[in-house]
């Protein structure tokens, strides 16, 4: 009988010495990158009232703190100017945790649904071009690091999640967001410095699915009551509050530079404005939850994709809310990929080509953020048009001095008064000394006498082929409010 009481003292010992160990969350570990040239955020868990010291290997400075009421703590560290020197965070309560092989750099989250979520070894039925290079070629990038979020729901939200980190590699590249492992590739090479990807992100998923309680409650209709939800959408991935508990909470203490965003599919077919106004009151609830202030936040217009009928618009109309909320969302830019489909991708969700969607993303946050002016990053936009008898001009936006072609000019459409739109001609067109009429492109349509209204691309999946000097795509537009 002693013997067991014995047994049972040193276990409950033993369970109390476990609870009074500082605990980290998994995204605090080896291999994570820190933001540079910042007051880096760390934090925890040990026993309420308990002193954690925290010493960094780049300035043997020590910071310290205590475990509040509820055994959380957190700590700011100032952090050195990016390097690929391995650095080494300690925590120390008594008992001594060590994480290494600690970077800094530059962190961003890379969010949406399953377009930015698709690895680099693509999905099912879904490849990702040039998976083998990649593959091949992964030791070049050993300054890029990745952790992916594991995609949970939850109804309240969550401190933790159960990641790591990872150093890419050829064994470690294929589970990375395609879109975010181009969008790190481009920017390591031109800033020579380590990248980080927090990928936090879920396939399928609304914009509501990322909204917190407070702002459902406050600004839309959309039940919160458990089983009215389940109730409410078949598929998990459409449920509301649930994945940004769930999958996006755990990550809101880490300091990060900014945010790429590839969502939107599963919003087709909203009504009016309701998704650019939605899409702002996120963006807007993500940087208060970080606390970073107006952190940058460039997104991806949706492919060109059926929506089972290629001729008809909801898919362009949810095109047209991204445009929008790019002018209303502040220090944010949207990523054209008009040109980014394939002619027999029409009924793919996923368009292999995701490189360039990488890259774009990339151009903008070097022009934006980093501050590289030689870099083009903004596709070209309708700007204004002129009507003369049969034939349309007009002129375009940030086309870098140029367009890429005179002729074979493919996507534009013209509707006179009976509001019914044909495929028209569209050409380059130059008159020396005429003003207005200087420059432009010039749009003419045979079963069009009156023109009324222009369209260019503004189909569920139509591809056009007109791009600026930086070959940047035309964004789809209309002229009219039909």
């Amino acid at each position: 009988m002693q013997k067991r009481f014995f047994t049972l003292a040193i276990l409950a010992l033993l369970a109390i010495s476990m609870q009074a160990k500082v605990r980290l969350p998994h995204i605090i570990g080896d291999n994570m990158i820190l933001q540079q040239n910042t007051e880096a955020r760390l934090w925890g868990w040990d026993k309420p009232g308990q002193k954690v010291s925290v010493t960094v290997s780049w300035n043997q400075q020590v910071y310290s703190t205590k475990a509040d009421k509820d055994g959380r703590w957190l700590v700011k560290v100032p952090t050195p100017a990016a390097s690929y020197h391995p650095l080494s965070i300690t925590f120390d309560d008594g008992e001594k945790t060590t994480i290494k092989n600690v970077l800094s750099g530059e962190v961003w989250v890379c969010a949406g649904q399953s377009n930015m979520e698709m690895p680099v070894r693509g999905f099912g039925n879904c490849p990702v071009e040039g998976y083998n290079d990649e593959v091949i070629n992964a030791r070049q990038y050993r300054g890029i690091h990745y952790v992916k979020i594991p995609s949970v729901m939850s109804m309240k939200p969550l401190d933790d999640a159960n990641c790591e980190w990872c150093e890419i590699g050829p064994e470690t590249v294929s589970e990375a967001s395609a879109t975010g492992y181009f969008f790190a590739q481009v920017v390591n090479r031109a800033l020579d410095i380590p990248v980080g990807l927090i990928m936090a992100n879920k396939g399928g998923t609304r914009v509501e699915s990322w909204l917190t309680r407070e702002n459902l409650t406050k600004y839309t209709n959309e039940p919160l009551d458990t089983m009215e939800i389940v109730r409410g959408h078949e598929w998990d991935y459409h449920r509301q509050l649930v994945w940004g508990n769930g999958t996006f909470n755990p990550i809101l203490n880490y300091t990060v530079k900014g945010i790429i965003f590839y969502q939107g599919c599963s919003n087709v077919g909203d009504p009016g404005d309701q998704y650019s106004e939605r899409l702002a009151l996120l963006v807007n609830q993500w940087r208060s939850q970080f606390g970073l202030g107006e952190i940058p936040f460039y997104f991806v217009e949706i492919a060109p994709y059926h929506y089972d009928n290629v001729n008809a618009d909801n898919g362009a109309r949810l095109r047209e809310q991204q445009y929008l909320a790019a002018q209303r969302i502040p220090n944010s830019a949207l990523v054209c990929t008009n040109d980014l489909a394939y002619p027999y991708e029409s009924t793919q969700i996923h368009p292999a080509q995701k490189r360039p969607v990488g890259q774009r993303l990339a151009y903008l946050a070097l022009n934006q953020t980093y501050g590289m002016k030689n870099v083009w990053c903004k596709s070209p936009s309708f700007k204004d048009m002129k009507i003369v008898g049969d034939t349309i001009h007009i002129h375009l936006n940030d086309d870098y001095g140029s367009i890429n072609r005179f002729e074979g000019i493919e996507g534009f459409e013209v509707a006179g008064p009976d509001h019914v739109f044909y495929p028209a001609k569209a050409t380059h067109f130059w008159q020396p000394g005429g003003g207005y009429w200087d420059e432009t492109i010039q749009i003419v349509c045979p079963e069009v006498k009156e023109p009324v209204a222009l369209r260019y691309c503004f189909k569920n999946f139509q591809l056009g082929n007109l791009k600026n000097g930086a070959g940047l795509p035309l964004f789809p537009f209309r002229t009219d409010k039909w």
